[in-house]
Parts: C-alpha cells; sequence; structure tokens
C-alpha cells in the first residue's frame, strides 16, 4: 500500500493545495522583473544594431573595393537597414548612450544650421588623410547616419567628390567603421551596465520617462515641426531627420516597432492591475494601428508634404501618434504615478 493510500481524504486535500500553492509561489518567483525584460530586450536591440552596422561598414568597404550598381544598391539598403535599427533603440537617453555624446554620434540631429554638409564638403575637399581615427577626433555632425546619408543621397555631395572616388570612400569608409565601433561598444557597455540597471529602483521610471520623451520627440520634431502645425505655419520636409534619403517616414515607423518590440513587454510587467493591463493593451493597439498606417503610406515624408491629399494623409498619422502621446504621457504615466520632469534635451 502507498504512502498516500494510507492518507485520509482531510490529508490528500491539504497536501494537493500545498503543492498547488508551492507551484504558484515557485511560478510568481520565476517571473522575470520589468527591468530584466527591458534589460534583456534592449540588448536584443542594440545587438542587431551591431550586426546591421558591420552589415554597412562592409557594405561600404565592398562598394568602394569594386563599385557597380548592384554594390550601391546594396550600399544604400544597409545604411537603411541600420539607422532603422537605431530609430528602434534611439528613445533609450540614459546609461551607457548618455557617454561621450555617443547618441549624437550616431545621429546628429536637428540640423538647422546644416553643419552635416559643411563638415563633409570640408573633408571632401581637404587634402588630409582621413581615416577611423581623424572622423573620431572631429565634431559628431561627421560621424554618424547623416554625414554617410549626405554622402549617398545628397547630389551636393555628388558634385564635390562623388562616390566611388577616392576621397569619398575614404570618408565613408570612416563613418561607417566608427557606426560600428560605436554600436560594438554600445551593446557591451549595456550589458555591464545590467547589475546597476536591475539594481537600482529608480531605473524603472527612468525607462518608462525615456518612452514618453522618445515619442514627444517623434510627434512634435520629426512630424510636426515638418507639416508646420506649430510655429510657422509652413510645411518643410527639410527639417525632418532622414529626408536626404526619402526616409523620414519608415524611420517613424522603425521607432514605433522598437517601442511595441524593446519597451512594451517590460511595460506589461510593470502595469499588473486590472486597469493597468487594459492600459497596456490600448497601447499595444494603438502602435498596432499607427505602424499600419505608416506601412500604407511611402517612405518618404516629402511626398505626402507636396500636396493637399498627402497632407490629409499626414494629418491621420499625427493623429494616431498624438493617441501614442497620451496613452503614455497621459493615462499610463498617471497610472504609475509618474511626473514627467525636465529633460535635458528638452527645446533643442
Amino acid at each position: 500500500m502507498s504512502l498516500f493510500s494510507r492518507l485520509s481524504p482531510r490529508y490528500l486535500k491539504w497536501g494537493v493545495a500545498a503543492l498547488l500553492a508551492a507551484s504558484f509561489c515557485t511560478a510568481s518567483w520565476a517571473a522575470p522583473a520589468p527591468r530584466e525584460v527591458w534589460h534583456d530586450a534592449l540588448a536584443e536591440g542594440y545587438a542587431e544594431l551591431t550586426t546591421a552596422t558591420r552589415a554597412l561598414n562592409q557594405a561600404t568597404t565592398n562598394y568602394c573595393a569594386t563599385p557597380s550598381a548592384e554594390q550601391r544598391a546594396t550600399l544604400e539598403s544597409s545604411w537603411r537597414q541600420a539607422f532603422d535599427r537605431w530609430q528602434a533603440v534611439r528613445f533609450v537617453d540614459f546609461g551607457p548612450i548618455e557617454r561621450d555624446n555617443l547618441a549624437w554620434q550616431f545621429q546628429f540631429w536637428p540640423d538647422a544650421k546644416n553643419t552635416v554638409a559643411r563638415k563633409v564638403n570640408a573633408w571632401l575637399g581637404s587634402a588630409q588623410p582621413v581615416g577611423l581615427e581623424q572622423i573620431q577626433a572631429d565634431s559628431v555632425a561627421v560621424q554618424g547616419f547623416p554625414a554617410l546619408e549626405y554622402l549617398l543621397f545628397d547630389p551636393q555631395a555628388a558634385k564635390a567628390q562623388p562616390l566611388p572616388e577616392a576621397p569619398a570612400c575614404a570618408l565613408a569608409s570612416a563613418i561607417s567603421q566608427l557606426l560600428e565601433h560605436n554600436a560594438v561598444q554600445l551593446q557591451e557597455q549595456w550589458q555591464a551596465f545590467r547589475p546597476h540597471y536591475l539594481g537600482t529602483e529608480q531605473f524603472q521610471n527612468t525607462t518608462v520617462l525615456a518612452a514618453m520623451h522618445g515619442l514627444e520627440i517623434l510627434r512634435n520634431k520629426r512630424l510636426v515641426a515638418p507639416m508646420g502645425l506649430e510655429g510657422k505655419p509652413r510645411r518643410n520636409p527639410y527639417i525632418a531627420d532622414a529626408w536626404r534619403s526619402e526616409h523620414s517616414l519608415a524611420g517613424i515607423k522603425a521607432s514605433l516597432l522598437g517601442l511595441q518590440q524593446y519597451f512594451l513587454p517590460g511595460l506589461r510587467q510593470v502595469m499588473t492591475s486590472p486597469a493597468g493591463t487594459e492600459l497596456a493593451d490600448r497601447l499595444d493597439q494603438q502602435l498596432t494601428a499607427t505602424i499600419a498606417r505608416l506601412e500604407r503610406q511611402p517612405a518618404d515624408l516629402q511626398q505626402l508634404l507636396a500636396d493637399d491629399a498627402g497632407y490629409r494623409a499626414l494629418q491621420l498619422i499625427f493623429i494616431e501618434v498624438d493617441k501614442l502621446n497620451q496613452l503614455l504621457s497621459g493615462n499610463i504615466a498617471s497610472e504609475l504615478g509618474i511626473v514627467r520632469g525636465f529633460n535635458s534635451s528638452d527645446g533643442d
């Protein structure tokens, strides 16, 4: 006769209940904390950025070694893919990205004075040797995606020293090498940052605030400003980011995909009350709806600004993005007791 068969039904019932309770406690204990989810998700995002910048660097090398229409198409596509991978993690404005103006080294923007063009043209017209170290020692305006975008897509750069001429290739290679170098550095430093991030309670609010601020920049500077909805009532595609590559709206979509993939899962771990769960679901649904609307539009903001029908399509995108902003900076921030404070990037 087994031990269980000798126990009374009352003790069996108690034993089963105890086992279920222990299982529940084990499952709860094993559930990852929000900051663990966020750190692991962002580690994946930084790894994808590293992979994409490595492919961009290789595409630059290949094109400059054996230029062809096919290699040029691969290079331009690699730039867009790497730029999108940066947009996906761009909202993170704390931790390793704060060191040595690293975010600016990836993307110098806004560029109201056309500093990128002036800096790149100065290098194209210089007899000074150019390589990774020389670019590292220069301005952030010549170190990141916008500088390489200028070389690849702007007719003015082609007039000065077109790719694949030696001066332009040397500069493009140095910029792409630095982009890969910085991505590798960022990925490694984010991993080293893990114990501090997981052990510091305030990073929970910091992460939410970073997403809030990133979404506000997306709405106010990347969409509202070019549309002329605030300040000067004039449509101006040239103040959007990635306008030279005709990739402005595609970059916005990449940023929203990044929030959905790298921010939302951790937020769900924070929003555990019934009201919080409902708000997280609403944010997910609104992200999906906004991304879907962007997918029905061209990648280029300038095309939609060119006529009234396109502008109406942009207005609908703005409405969707504004709903996202109200949800995150309004309802969700209120549910979490987060008060929006001053950010060092405010007023740029």
